[in-house]
C-alpha cells in the first residue's frame, strides 16, 4: 500500500524526523489561508500536488509562491488537473489535494532510503550524494555514488553507520548528530510500521554556517506491507482508494492478489510462479497479457466468482485464459465459479481453460456440460497458443 507525501511526513514526524511544516488544503482558499500563515517578511512557500507518483515536479506539480494569492492561484490551476508524469502513465492521474509546505534555504540536496535486501535477508540503507533525481539514474550514470550499510536485525541501525554513512556523502561534520537522527529515525519507522520502502528524497541541508542548520526530509515517499496492515490501523486508514486500480481495489475485497497490466488477454491462474509464467508463455507466443491474477491455493468458488467478473469488466480484454494446477485448490470449484461468472457477466470474449491436478476430470465434465463456448486444453503451450490465436481473432 502506497501513500502520499503529507502522510508519510506526518508519520516520520512521529519517529523524530524533521519535516518542513505543512498542511493539507482541498480548495483554493484553504491553500491561500495556509500560505498566509507560513509568509512572513521574504520568505516563500511551496504548493505541491499530491498524488500518487513521483516526477510531479517536472510534471508541473510544484511551485514555489511568495505570496498568498499566488497559493490561491496555483492551487487553482492545480485541483482537478489530470497530472502525467513518468509514472502515471499517459492516463496521468487527477489532483484532488495540494500540500502546502514552508519553504527553506536549501544548500544541498541528498538521498535517503530504507528497502529489504532479500538476498541478505537483511534492511539496507542507501545513500546518495546525488538527491533530487530518481536513485535508478544515479545507479545507471554514478554508481560509485550509491552508498549502502546492512542493519543487523537483532541490534537495528547503530550510530557508527549512520555517522559513516552522513561522512560518505560528504555530509557538513556540525549537521553530523542532526544526521544520525533522522536516519536513525527513518529506519526505526521502517521497521515499525512493517514498510517495504521508506524513501526521502531529496533529504536537504540548510545553511550549515548558521546555528540553525538543519538536515530535512523535503520529499518523502512510504510503501507498506500488505500483510502487516492489520496491525496498523491507523496507517490503513491513510489508504486512498482514488489513486489505486479500480479493480485493483476490488480484488482485495476478496484476497485476490491482481495487478492490471497494459495488455488484451485476461489470465487467471492459482499460485504466483504459475501465473508469472503463463504471462511468460502468452508473450513467447506473441501476446500480451492483461493482468497479473493469482486466486491462491485455498480460493472458493465466490472468489473464483469475484475474479472472473474483474478480468471481464476489462474493456481491453480480448480473450480469458484460465491456468489451474490443482493442489490444494480443485478443479470442480473452478470450473462451478467459471460457470456461475460467466452467466452473470454475459461472457463475449474467447474463453481458453487449461485443468490439470485434483479432481480434474470432474472439472472437465462441469465444463463440458455447461453449453459455454470453452476452449479447452491440456499443456500450457497449446492454452497459450490457442489464447493468442482467440484474441487475435
Amino acid at each position: 500500500m502506497n501513500i502520499h507525501e503529507y502522510q508519510a511526513k506526518e508519520l516520520l514526524g512521529r519517529y523524530g524526523v524533521k519535516v518542513p511544516r505543512g498542511k493539507i488544503a482541498f480548495t483554493p482558499q484553504e491553500a491561500e489561508e495556509i500560505a498566509k500563515e507560513f509568509l512572513t517578511g521574504d520568505s516563500v512557500c511551496v504548493v505541491k500536488a499530491q498524488i500518487h507518483a513521483g516526477g510531479r515536479g517536472k510534471a508541473g506539480g510544484v511551485k514555489l509562491v511568495k505570496t498568498r494569492e499566488e497559493a490561491r492561484e496555483y492551487a487553482k490551476a492545480l485541483l482537478g488537473k489530470t497530472l502525467v508524469t513518468h509514472q502515471t502513465g499517459p492516463k496521468g492521474k487527477e489532483v484532488k489535494k495540494v500540500l502546502v509546505e514552508e519553504g527553506c534555504r536549501i544548500l544541498k540536496e541528498y538521498y535517503l532510503g530504507v528497502v529489504v535486501d532479500r538476498g541478505r535477508q537483511k534492511v539496507c540503507v542507501i545513500v546518495s550524494s546525488e538527491g533530487g533525481v530518481e536513485i535508478e539514474e544515479v545507479a545507471a550514470k554514478s554508481p560509485e555514488k550509491i552508498l549502502r550499510e546492512y542493519v543487523d536485525p537483532a541490534v537495528g541501525l547503530q550510530p557508527y553507520q549512520a555517522r559513516k554513512l552522513a561522512f560518505g556523502i560528504g555530509l557538513d561534520k556540525t549537521l553530523l548528530g542532526k544526521a544520525v537522527k533522522l536516519m536513525t529515525g527513518l529506519y526505526n519507522a521502517f521497521v515499525g510500521l512493517d514498510c517495504s520502502m521508506a524513501e526521502i528524497n531529496p533529504l536537504v541541508t540548510t545553511n550549515v554556517t548558521a546555528k540553525d542548520g538543519e538536515v530535512l526530509a523535503l520529499d518523502a515517499k512510504i510503501s507498506f506491507d500488505d500483510n502487516g496492515l492489520f496491525r496498523h490501523k491507523d496507517v490503513l486508514g491513510m489508504r486512498d482508494l482514488d489513486e489505486e486500480d479500480a479493480k485493483e481495489v476490488e480484488a482485495s475485497r476478496h484476497n485476490l492478489n491482481y495487478v492490471a497490466l497494459d495488455g488484451n488477454i485476461g489470465c487467471m491462474v492459482n499460485g504466483a510462479g504459475l501465473a508469472m509464467a503463463t504471462m511468460d508463455i502468452i508473450k513467447l507466443y506473441g501476446g500480451k497479457p492483461a493482468n497479473f491474477l493469482d486466486v491462491g491455493g485455498g480460493a472458493t468458488r465466490e472468489q473464483v466468482t469475484a475474479a472472473f467478473k474483474i478480468l471481464m469488466s476489462d474493456e481491453n480484454v480480448k480473450a480469458v485464459l484460465v491456468n489451474i494446477f490443482g493442489g490444494i485448490m480443485r478443479c470442480d470449484v473452478i470450473a462451478d465459479g467459471i460457470i456461475e461468472a460467466a452467466k452473470d457477466v454475459g461472457m463475449n470474449a474467447p474463453l481458453v481453460v487449461r485443468l490439470q491436478g485434483t479432481n480434474v476430470e470432474k472439472g472437465r465434465d462441469i465444463l463440458r456440460q455447461s453449453g459455454l463456448n470453452i476452449i479447452a486444453a491440456e499443456k500450457m503451450d497449446e492454452a497459450a497458443e490457442k489464447v493468442v490465436r482467440a484474441a487475435k481473432a
